[in-house]
């Protein structure tokens, strides 16, 4: 093990200390008073008759009888996601998986799944962020019945995997296994599809060209294939340990995802406290895991999300993460991986090079994840290094990961990273703190000095540059699109014109207090400024024409304006009244007023 793995898994470990023993103790609690009363035994008869009264003959004996583990199925399908769209079958996967080992299994309810590619630039997209809590009320809700001695969960996307881990750690005394439904195959090339998009917003192409490009990009059941949010959520599930090991990125509709899929269920009811293998999800997200997680994170240039979602997901757990352990972590973790939008390979093409199995050996073998980390397969992080595939009777087989990279321009060993570092970084100064993810930009200009442009909605910029007002060196400091201003949207509409002005010569850059997720691409921006705006964060201060500094090897972010004229400005207003109602915005008033900062994961618990 690496000293600063350690070292930091340590301070967290100290630091956390009160809180976890507080979570674990609660979990304890949990399980000795279902140890007291198994199953659905601690239940009134007509709760329990209300709780399997529509099952068919054979499970409502095993119910009735209390004897044999019940499966809960938390689902976030729907048809409109196409990463969620194969989610229909899985259910009845399960079921005949459970009854197959003689136990049962149940829909205990569904989440929200909202799809922020639909939303983005929309005013649904300031209920994403959101949605995440929203997820996880929602678990707990399904949960809430006690009916089920283990669980098993189905999402993918942004804000669903997190909402449900969250969800799930309210629920640490059972165990839980996640089950991915894997990525479309791959359609037009990453860099086809950012090339017409540009060329769009230039005026180049007209909407039915953009049209037919997106519908050649996003073309079929399955999650979209660039390295964004949701597939970020696979490999951490994955590295986390609460994946089968080699489960993330197995095309969907194939038998080899359903016989994953079907075996998830079987280990999941192994895990219960009926059993030998008593695993509560409780323990398994422990400290070791979620530095594992971040590690994953530095590793492939996963999304800059996760410096929200993975602190959230750890203070459920009673585990205090904080942006400062991001950033220690990311000074000795290498870029293993070049995926878009930091290549231009998707992650089909990095599963076909070695994928999960090959990374995790890679990270292992370097001293840069906690081996002994417990995960739902009950071997350790080790197990993971295997890859699985069909065996001659249409079970499963796990095989040796490739012992070298197949496609060594997508996915390398820790000895010849593409960069020393994963590119996610941290910044501080006058504005307050913010991250940057480095990986997909130029080295020439992790480095940026300009004067700054403030906006107060990307359609502002937009505006701006349709107009021509745009052409020169500039920072844009789009501000008040914090959490608690308008739920924190994502901006991925601001990249396609800034992209355009660096591509003519501009030196740009990008300060926000809103996000911008894993697909930030080729322009450096500093994003989740915190303090927000609304809170007179140092961001609110800045004023048209000062010079602001993005320096991410530096790790600063400043304005290079006179201390005594800065200290004595008073922080701008906004009206966002527009953003507070219509869209169902307005039921969210509540979540606006309780959201933490972003640094603490912007959670409203």
């Amino acid at each position: 093990m690496r000293d600063r793995i350690a070292e930091v898994t340590e301070r967290i470990v100290r630091r956390s200390r009160g809180g976890r023993e507080r979570y674990l103790d609660r979990l304890s609690e949990a399980a000795e008073r279902a140890a007291r009363a198994p199953g659905r035994a601690r239940l009134g008869c007509a709760n329990q008759a209300h709780a399997f009264a529509a099952c068919g003959a054979g499970d409502k004996a095993l119910l009735a009888g209390g004897r044999t583990p019940n499966l809960g199925i938390v689902t976030a399908y729907n048809d409109m996601l196409s990463a969620h769209q194969p989610y229909e079958r899985f259910p009845e996967l399960i079921r005949a998986a459970a009854r197959e080992a003689g136990a049962t299994a149940q829909v205990a309810g569904g989440v929200p799944a909202m799809c922020d590619g639909v939303t983005q630039g929309e005013a649904g997209m300031e209920l994403s962020l959101f949605s995440r809590d929203v997820i996880a009320l929602s678990t707990a809700v399904a949960l809430s019945h006690q009916t089920f001695d283990a669980a098993v969960f189905l999402g993918i996307c942004d804000k669903i995997v997190p909402g449900l881990v969250i969800g799930a750690l309210s629920f640490g005394h059972l165990p839980a296994v996640f089950i991915p439904a894997g990525p479309m195959t791959s359609g037009l090339p990453n860099d086809e599809k950012a090339r017409i998009r540009q060329l769009h917003a230039e005026g180049k192409v007209d909407r039915a060209a953009l049209l037919d490009s997106e519908m050649r990009s996003y073309h079929g059941p399955g999650t979209c294939t660039f390295y964004g949010t949701a597939n970020t959520n696979q490999m951490l599930m994955e590295v986390m340990g609460l994946h089968l090991p080699g489960a993330s990125f197995v095309n969907p509709g194939t038998p080899l995802r359903d016989a994953l899929t079907k075996e998830a269920a079987r280990r999941a009811l192994a895990l219960t406290a009926n059993g030998n293998e008593y695993t509560p999800i409780g323990r398994v997200l422990d400290e070791r895991a979620f530095v594992n997680g971040v590690v994953g994170l530095h590793a492939t240039g996963g999304s800059t999300n996760h410096t929200l979602h993975l602190v959230a997901m750890a203070r459920a757990a009673g585990i205090h993460l904080t942006w400062d352990d991001f950033a220690d972590l990311a000074e000795v973790v290498p870029l293993l991986c070049r995926v878009y939008p930091n290549g231009q390979a998707d992650v089909n093409h990095f599963h076909a090079a070695g994928g999960m199995g090959f990374l995790i050996r890679e990270l292992l073998d370097a001293g840069l994840l906690h081996g002994d980390a417990a995960t739902v397969w009950g071997e350790g992080l080790r197990a993971y290094t295997a890859e699985p595939g069909l065996a001659a009777d249409g079970g499963l087989a796990w095989r040796d990961a490739a012992a070298e990279s197949g496609a060594p321009a997508v996915l390398r060993g820790a000895a010849e990273p593409f960069q020393p570092t994963g590119g996610l970084r941290l910044l501080e100064g006058d504005m307050g703190r913010a991250v940057i993810k480095t990986s997909a930009v130029k080295p020439e200009r992790h480095v940026v000095e300009a004067p700054a442009i403030v906006f107060h909605s990307q359609e502002e910029l937009q505006r701006a540059f349709k107009a021509g007002e745009l052409e020169r060196d500039f920072v844009a400091v789009v501000r008040f699109q914090g959490p608690k201003a308008n739920g924190m949207p994502e901006l991925h509409k601001l990249m396609p014109p800034l992209g355009v002005l660096q591509d003519r010569g501009f030196r740009v850059a990008l300060v926000t207090d809103g996000r911008m997720s894993g697909a930030s691409g080729k322009v450096p921006a500093a994003i989740h400024v915190t303090p927000e705006a609304l809170d007179g964060g140092g961001i609110a201060r800045v004023r048209d024409g000062d010079t602001v500094r993005v320096d991410a090897p530096a790790g600063r972010l400043e304005v290079l304006v006179d201390r005594a004229e800065w200290d004595s400005r008073v922080p701008a207003e906004a009206d966002l009244s527009a953003s507070h109602a219509g869209v169902g915005r307005e039921l969210f008033a509540a979540f606006r007023a309780a959201v933490g900062g972003a640094d603490t994961g912007a959670a409203v618990f």
